[in-house]
């Protein structure tokens, strides 16, 4: 069975940083790529940044430069992905979702993480 757990999230001040924390486990094949989503109060969801095993990425314009999402490490049976968010914006406060997908992809959506809140205010 497949699972994605987020840690990280919390309140924040403008202009400070935030690290999330995703561990993958439960694919036999392993994810090839895993991904961050986000979703605000009243808005459809978006991808916020995704990484595909060899390096490939593709951010949201609204994070370039922001936003890094690091190289997926593989340790067993556990995946591991990080989001390091520096510069944060009061318009980044949203619910963040993990994803994964076993296919080379920029768009990973098959399986997702229960969200973690990221809050940023004074």
């Amino acid at each position: 069975q497949v699972q994605l757990v987020e840690s990280g999230g919390g309140l924040v001040q403008p202009r400070g940083s935030l690290r999330l924390s995703c561990a993958a486990s439960g694919s036999t094949g392993g994810f090839n790529t895993m991904g961050w989503y986000r979703q605000a109060p009243g808005k459809e969801r978006e991808l916020v940044a995704a990484r595909r095993s060899g390096g490939t990425t593709n951010y949201a314009t609204s994070v370039k430069g922001r936003f890094t999402i690091s190289p997926i490490s593989r340790d067993n049976a556990k995946t591991t992905v990080y989001l390091q968010m520096n510069a944060l914006k009061p318009e980044d406060t949203a619910v963040y979702y993990c994803t994964a997908s076993n296919l080379f992809t920029m768009d990973p959506r098959d399986y997702w993480g229960q969200g973690t809140q990221v809050t940023v205010s004074s």
